[in-house]
């Protein structure tokens, strides 16, 4: 069997996109962990799997490079719908792209691609966590160390730490703690936070099924709201992440977050399997 597919990436998240509206991929988690082998295959953070939907535009699936599938990537969606407009299989400047997380609606904005992110979700029990209602700096003791941890979830759960130094931070030694620590039943992102000012973040993360990556939207979001929430950021931030920058929104309007950054495509392929 061949497999063609593109590879792309925002802000140095990069993914392979697949476009399976006319045939499925048998087996398909493990033929993702195969292709996502930095060394023996194509290596990727993340696939994006295109497919038709009944309920939308389209649908994306996500798989980590672990194999295991995802309910939503912030950097994925903007290079999903960057595929879709770059190959004119759509002409809406707005799409509503189905996901695990619900719809989600990008749109064209100049040489970037706007995305509403919807609404995030504050009560613990739904993000989910182990506890109920909102977690705002919480004590968690992992290893050696006491976090104060603060859990958001954009379509998926994200525990986020404020540090005074995001860059010396030992990222790889307790992201992984984190990730799979108890009171988050089904894992967590964990991104690690410095508060340069009230309209600028700095951010490194570790994403659930994938380690460390340049950069992760939904992160961004969660941070963003994070942030706001404490009262030490504006509505209105830049996160900057390994791989570039992304504009958080979060609207005082209609509680939406709104995340706008760039989708880069790199080559295309074929593969057999």
């Amino acid at each position: 069997m061949k497999i063609e597919f593109t590879k792309m990436h925002g802000l140095g998240n990069d993914f392979i996109l697949i476009d399976c509206r006319k045939k499925d991929i048998p087996s398909i988690s493990k033929v993702m962990i195969r292709l996502g082998d930095r060394r023996f295959g194509i290596g990727f953070d993340q696939a994006l799997v295109l497919k038709s939907s009944k309920k939308a535009d389209y649908r994306m699936d996500i798989y980590n490079n672990d194999g295991s599938r995802v309910e939503m990537c912030g950097n994925g969606i903007r290079c999903f719908a960057a595929y879709i407009w770059k190959r004119g299989i759509s002409k809406k400047k707005t799409l509503a792209i189905e996901t695990l997380a619900g719809i989600i609606r990008p749109e064209q904005n100049g040489r970037l691609v706007r995305v509403d992110m919807g609404e995030p979700v504050l009560e613990g029990t739904l993000i989910p966590t182990i506890k109920a209602g909102e977690i705002i700096d919480m004590p968690l003791v992992i290893s050696d160390r006491t976090f104060k941890i603060n859990c958001v979830s954009m379509g998926n759960p994200h525990c986020v730490v404020f540090v005074d130094s995001v860059g010396s931070f030992p990222v790889a030694l307790y992201g992984p703690h984190l990730e799979v620590n108890r009171f988050f039943p089904k894992k967590a992102n964990v991104e690690f936070i410095e508060v340069v000012s009230r309209k600028r973040l700095k951010m490194r993360v570790w994403e659930r099924g994938a380690g460390e990556t340049l950069a992760c939207g939904t992160g961004a979001c969660a941070s963003a709201v994070a942030a706001i929430r404490k009262g030490i950021a504006d509505r209105k931030v830049s996160v900057e992440l390994l791989g570039g920058t992304l504009k958080i929104e979060w609207s005082k309007k209609d509680n939406r977050v709104y995340m706008t950054g760039p989708a880069e495509e790199v080559f295309t392929g074929t593969v057999s399997l």
